[in-house]
């Protein structure tokens, strides 16, 4: 079983920038893919991004391409999530996710099979 906690939500200007981190326990990190995703008030949960077990191949939304950034230590068992150039759309509680029996990043929700409890983003304009 793996457990999942976010951290690094808060509030910001649009324009701003912050990192969200998730530190993961319970099985071997290196062995699974990791993704984020979103959900705004009133909307469904969304894909953001996801990582290979390696890191060495990246799946983004259209939305935040070229503006969010996921990266992995696998030896701190954290996955990271940079995000510049924020915008008020951006707004909603992002959470973490895993996938431990696939290696290779997805997009879709069914593809992950365990999730952090979420931390708030909030941008205003």
């Amino acid at each position: 079983q793996v457990q999942l906690v976010e951290s690094g939500g808060g509030l910001v200007q649009a324009g701003g920038s912050l990192r969200l981190s998730c530190a993961a326990s319970g099985r071997t990190f290196n062995n699974y893919a990791m993704g984020w995703f979103r959900q705004a008030p009133g909307k469904e949960r969304e894909f953001v991004a996801a990582i290979s077990w390696s890191g060495g191949s990246t799946r983004y939304a259209d939305s935040v391409k070229d503006r969010f950034t996921i990266s992995r230590d696998n030896a701190k068992d954290t996955v990271y999530l940079q995000m510049n150039s924020l915008k008020p759309e951006d707004t909603a509680v992002y959470y973490c996710t895993a996938s431990t029996k696939k290696l290779v990043p997805g997009t879709g929700e069914g593809f992950y099979d365990a999730w952090g409890q979420g931390t708030q983003v909030t941008v205003s304009s």
